[in-house]
């Protein structure tokens, strides 16, 4: 038993550092994989008709070599980094894509991605930037014509019930995934932010099924550790693209621990579940017309645009936050000041950086970050 419970840390590691493998391995023998951007995107059809889920990532460090060719340098550098690597043919275990309208940046990449790839499959998601009740009623149409789309291209339905299975299993991750975040509100926490970063992102690269099998094993082992005795300052990290771990093994490196996140591929994923009793779809409208994203135009006063911030800041204790924002990303730096201010009139200090993503500066950050961290301390004394 003790073996199990120490598997899942390491195979979540593994998973992080090959995430195309799993996926390459289904493709090859005969399962078609998806790929996908955002957190806005309604991954239970692709589950609901058997199809894998992948999250399509860039690779920091990697430099754009043909991507430059068909997007301009002042285009979100995470955008060119991941059609760089399609074009490389790195992506073609995939059978299709399905590209939400959340920006400008990935609207033009489904065109140019459909038009120079040619994927067997491809289907672009329109996502209302407003939360009206007419935003939802055509967000569920959109829904239903992706579920169409897929259903001809399979050449299968799925049912009701295939639907509500689905979010069944999606909404299992979910809540071992909100198991795992309560374990980091111990003081220190019983898991760091490095290795929940790998979690996720492993999950966005295998079958739900499995990742639920996962969750269990990362759970059982970070159950068994003994609270440590050290008081490092605590940090919610707020942002948008963050699948690698550089960032905040930096940080923790630099003696903090990341205790809570609010990025698209950290709570903002799967913080709030599908409630299908109104039916699978308008459930599924619901959910994902609900993520808590810039692009979005939400009414109110920051008080209210925030709240949920302020909760968990509250909730996880956190002590100052990084807001994290990606180059020529227009809606998160639109929205940041706004958010620094709320966020500073909660009495927490705050640290902006900026990211090329493509080469982060990792000794630029290290030095800001350090003195971050001495102003957290400061004011504990």
């Amino acid at each position: 038993m003790a073996k199990v419970a120490q598997r899942g840390l390491i195979k979540a590691q593994e998973l992080y550092e090959h995430r195309e493998a799993r996926a390459k391995e289904l493709s090859k023998k005969g399962k078609k994989v998806i790929g996908y951007f955002c957190s806005y995107t309604p991954i239970e059809i692709f589950t609901a008709l058997d199809l894998v889920p992948f999250r399509i990532q860039g690779k920091v460090g990697k430099p754009v070599e043909q991507a430059g060719q068909y997007l301009e340098s002042i285009v979100c550098p995470y955008v060119r980094s991941c059609f760089d690597i399609a074009l490389s043919g790195e992506l073609d275990f995939l059978s299709g894509v399905v590209i939400p309208h959340t920006c400008d940046a990935m609207h033009r990449l489904y065109d140019i991605w459909k038009y120079h790839l040619k994927p067997p499959y491809s289907y672009s998601l329109y996502v209302p930037h407003m939360t009206h009740q007419a935003s939802f009623d055509f967000f569920q149409k959109e829904i239903e014509n992706l579920k169409a789309g897929l259903e001809q291209f399979v050449g299968r339905s799925a049912s009701e019930q295939d639907l509500i299975k689905a979010i069944g299993l999606h909404n299992r991750s979910r809540a071992l995934l909100r198991e795992l975040y309560e374990l980091r509100k111990p003081e220190p926490p019983l898991i760091s932010g490095t290795e929940i970063m790998r979690v996720l992102v492993a999950g966005m690269t295998i079958p739900v099924q499995e990742f639920n099998e996962l969750l269990d094993d990362v759970l059982a082992e970070v159950r068994t550790r003994k609270p440590g005795t050290d008081t490092k300052p605590r940090l919610l990290i707020s942002g948008s693209e963050v699948d690698n771990d550089s960032l905040i093994r930096l940080v923790e490196e630099s003696g903090a621990s990341v205790v809570m996140d609010d990025l698209c591929t950290g709570s903002r994923f799967f913080w709030n579940e599908v409630a299908p009793s109104k039916g699978a779809i308008v459930g599924l409208a619901e959910r994902y017309l609900g993520v808590t994203c810039p692009r979005t135009y939400r009414p109110g006063k920051a008080a209210q645009r925030f709240s949920y911030l302020g909760d968990f800041i509250r909730e996880w204790k956190a002590q100052g936050v990084i807001l994290y924002t990606i180059r020529f990303c227009d809606t998160y730096q639109l929205d940041a000041p706004e958010m620094k201010d709320y966020i500073q009139s909660l009495g927490l200090p705050v640290l902006l950086l900026e990211d090329t993503y493509i080469t982060s500066p990792l000794g630029q950050w290290k030095t800001r970050v350090e003195a971050f961290l001495e102003t957290i301390e400061a004011r504990k004394e």
